[in-house]
């Protein structure tokens, strides 16, 4: 074998190795970055107007907000509430972290028809009848008893 060849397959190995040395890091890290950006993407459209069918900063339904909030972070979620509950790993209320999908039951009709993003200590950032707003998941007057469960999707 050629010297020049035994050269190129070294630094294919060194790149290998180098790739799996590197690589579990960042991938741990990357939720975590994600997870606080796509709170702050979420807080800039506070104050926007509840729109029904609305997905832009023009105005928001619920998963419109949602769906438009990881999109701009590059995570494809689906469009309604309901779709949305059906992706990602359940978790329990006592497990939320920032980025969670947060779901309720507002009407009779659904048994998920608002959603929102948990950003933290039982917050969590959503449009509804005022617009994007932050709200407790566990307002004992609306939310609390409304509350059916969240999805990790990052």
């Amino acid at each position: 074998m050629s010297i020049l060849k035994k050269g190129f397959i070294s630094i294919i190995a060194v790149i290998m190795l180098a790739g799996v040395f590197v690589q579990p890091e960042a991938a741990s890290a990357a939720p975590k970055a994600k997870a606080s950006n796509i709170v702050k993407q979420g807080k800039k459209y506070l104050g926007v107007r509840y729109l029904y069918g609305g997905s832009s900063p023009k105005g928001f339904d619920c998963s419109g907000f949602t769906s438009y909030t990881f999109k701009k972070q590059g995570v494809s979620i689906p469009r309604t509430a309901s779709a949305q509950f059906n992706k990602g790993k359940k978790v329990s209320k006592k497990n939320l972290k920032a980025g969670d999908l947060v779901f309720f039951k507002t009407s009779s009709a659904n048994k998920v028809s608002h959603v929102g993003i948990y950003i933290g200590k039982n917050q969590f950032i959503h449009s509804a009848g005022r617009g994007v707003a932050i709200t407790s998941i566990n307002d004992p007057y609306y939310w609390k008893s409304r509350y059916v469960g969240a999805r990790r999707v990052l």
